[in-house]
């Protein structure tokens, strides 16, 4: 596909999302695969200067109704080729909302070649006249992004146009990324690391060749890197790894690939090593948040700085502080909590005045939550302020899995953890504590089934689930989640 061609398919989504009702200022949930159909309807939206509220293909029906609700949203773009999930995803959008809202569900062919000429609004656009572009203004909101807490409550992020741009742009130039470039997505396309670190967006505003993968699996990125000569793909440190111990790596030829950008979750220091020699690809470490903030290993830096450290802050106007809990600097060199403020990082979260009390400092740094150690420039990442659990790259809010569990007849109390995966960073454990003289015993792989069933994204599953007799405590009779996770 040309860019031309690409154009002329933007246009087209603008005319089937403007028959729909899809106006400037509306904000309209987008849930589709990697796909050139994706792309177009996420231009086709800021044509019309709509808003797309992000949603990954993994969310579950109550995420998605939850991202409608409190967006709003008054529309919901997905594919017409659903899986089980997703079926019934849109199955429960058709169910008024506790407002009394039904979103429009506009369903396309992303596998057709020109998916809006089958656009599915339940009405024909035949013949309809192009929609009237209507963009927004540089400081209008451009879509809102999903933040760590994907399951439950997740907090929404409201980028703009002009602070979105300025983070691709950065990331242009710390990556080196140019119009000869061919970058391959295979991690999901809604993601803020594939979005914009320096992600698609880079891609377009080089004028660089996209190629969507349908995963990060081996059987699927290494066949598409060797056919069709991809130069940069972004992966999280699981898919990495799997690349790293795939039997049959020497079967393709990988030579074209330059750089590889590996964030979403710490990479070990002892896979960081390996990419080089045994790969021959330049590694990037990337440490960055759908927030703001993005850190980069520079290309030209020592290997030793590339394996062990998170890298750079991407911008000189990036300011960096670590502090103690009482919120007083530490002294270089010393882990404590990351506070940011800069150019492209947000300055609150959207309709959460709660939450923005407590993430964000009067004089507008942004709590991250993580502990790093901050010297000659260089940010390494110790772990998580926060319980929040990093599952591979996808964020999970412990509290939302309990809640679903809890509401199992047979479920007496439950407390959620991430323990240690050498694979995935982290897993998910849940201890469960049954009702006494319940009905049937309780089974992991019942409970496992019961909590798919409920509607959460499917990352958000428990993969370790213990029946218990009761919970360790600390000294002063608090659960102690520490102890959870030995």
């Amino acid at each position: 596909m040309t860019w031309a061609e690409l154009d002329a398919g933007v246009a087209r989504a603008a005319t089937v999302l403007a028959h729909a009702g899809v106006r400037r200022g509306v904000k309209v949930i987008v849930q589709l695969p990697n796909s050139v159909a994706y792309l177009e309807a996420v231009f086709a939206l800021w044509r019309l200067g709509a808003v797309p509220v992000f949603a990954l293909p993994a969310h579950g029906a109550s995420d998605v109704r939850h991202f409608a609700m409190h967006a709003p949203a008054s529309h919901y773009v997905g594919t017409s080729n659903p899986n089980r999930h997703l079926t019934r995803v849109q199955a429960e959008l058709t169910q008024p909302l506790p407002d009394g809202r039904n979103p429009t569900c506009i369903l396309v062919d992303e596998r057709a070649d020109e998916p809006w000429t089958r656009g599915d609004t339940r009405s024909p656009v035949q013949g309809a006249l192009p929609a009237t572009p209507t963009p927004g203004a540089a400081d209008d909101l451009a879509f809102l992004q999903l933040s760590g807490g994907t399951t439950g409550v997740p907090k929404q992020i409201p980028r703009t146009h002009d602070d979105y741009l300025c983070s691709v742009r950065a990331s242009i130039d710390v990556c080196d990324l140019r119009a000869d470039a061919v970058l391959l997505v295979a991690l999901p396309a809604s993601h803020n690391f594939t979005m914009s670190s320096p992600g698609i967006l880079g891609a377009v505003q080089v004028g660089a060749t996209i190629v969507f993968a349908d995963g990060p699996m081996p059987t699927e990125v290494l066949p598409l890197i060797e056919q069709h000569r991809v130069t940069h793909l972004a992966l999280v440190p699981p898919a990495l790894i799997s690349v790293l111990n795939y039997p049959d790596r020497a079967e393709h030829d990988l030579h074209s690939v330059r750089t590889v950008w590996v964030g979403g979750a710490k990479l070990s220091e002892a896979a960081a090593r390996r990419v080089r020699p045994e790969l021959g690809w330049n590694l990037q470490q990337v440490f960055g948040m759908a927030e703001g903030l993005v850190n980069y290993t520079p290309l030209d830096a020592g290997i030793e700085e590339i394996v062990s450290t998170q890298g750079r802050p991407m911008s000189p106007y990036d300011e960096i502080r670590v502090v103690d809990d009482e919120d007083n600097e530490v002294p270089e060199g010393t882990p404590g909590n990351l506070l940011t403020r800069g150019p492209y990082t947000i300055r609150q979260y959207h309709r959460a005045p709660e939450v923005n009390a407590r993430s964000f400092t009067s004089d507008g740094f942004y709590r991250t939550g993580d502990i790093v150690i901050f010297k000659d420039g260089t940010i390494t990442v110790v772990g998580r302020a926060k319980d929040q659990i990093n599952r591979g790259g996808e964020k999970i809010a412990p509290e939302a899995v309990e809640n679903v569990l809890l509401t199992h007849p047979g479920v007496h109390d439950v407390s959620v953890v991430g323990v240690p995966d050498e694979f995935l960073g982290e897993k998910t454990r849940a201890l469960v504590i049954p009702r006494k003289n319940a009905a049937m015993p309780l089974k992991p792989t019942a409970l496992k089934k019961y909590v798919r069933e409920q509607g959460l994204a499917s990352f958000a599953v428990p993969d370790i689930i213990d029946i218990v007799d009761e919970f360790p405590f600390t000294g002063v009779g608090k659960v102690s989640k520490k102890d959870q996770t030995v």
